[in-house]
């Protein structure tokens, strides 16, 4: 059982030393899975999502596909630019005037997507998609309070884990 002292320590550490380690648990956990996903597909934990999300949704242009992973178009642009590069996916014009992109997986996604370590969308959305409303609003808060005493630029914010 741990013990706490007068100034919030428990069982010797700061509460800050504490919440240290529990970021680098978080973080060190994602890296797992991103390596895990690296070892077992071949792809980074970006590429694997939206391969999954490709699969998921046939026909499917980089706008939504930015949208669905909630990053920057150009970011979506460069993941499939790599995913075409590997022969994982193709891209057709389609539409009236051509304009719009089409984005379907080839055959060989099939053996990734089946190889690849789920969750597809990462460890770290899909447990902070497991949590209750009220948990959440608690967690947001709190981060945006940390965030703003990092001055950290929001930005990042639509840059995958995967990538950073």
């Amino acid at each position: 059982m741990s013990q706490q002292n007068n100034q919030g320590e428990v069982d010797g550490l700061a509460p800050e030393t504490r919440v240290l380690r529990q970021f680098r648990i978080v973080f060190n956990s994602v890296k797992s899975h991103f390596r895990q996903v690296e070892r077992d597909a071949g792809l980074g934990g970006a590429q694997l999502w939206a391969l999954s999300v490709i699969a998921q949704s046939p026909g499917i242009g980089v706008t939504e596909l930015a949208r669905a992973l909630d990053i920057h178009q150009s970011t979506a642009s460069n993941l499939v630019r790599a995913l075409s590069s590997r022969g994982l996916i193709a891209s057709a014009r389609e539409g009236l005037d051509r304009r719009g992109v089409a984005l379907r997986t080839l055959p060989a996604a099939d053996a990734v997507l089946q190889r690849a370590p789920q969750p597809f969308v990462g460890v770290l959305p899909d447990a902070l998609a497991s949590l209750d409303a009220a948990t959440l609003a608690r967690l947001e808060h709190d981060l945006a309070m940390l965030i703003a005493r990092l001055a950290a630029d929001e930005a990042d914010a639509q840059v995958p884990l995967g990538q950073a």
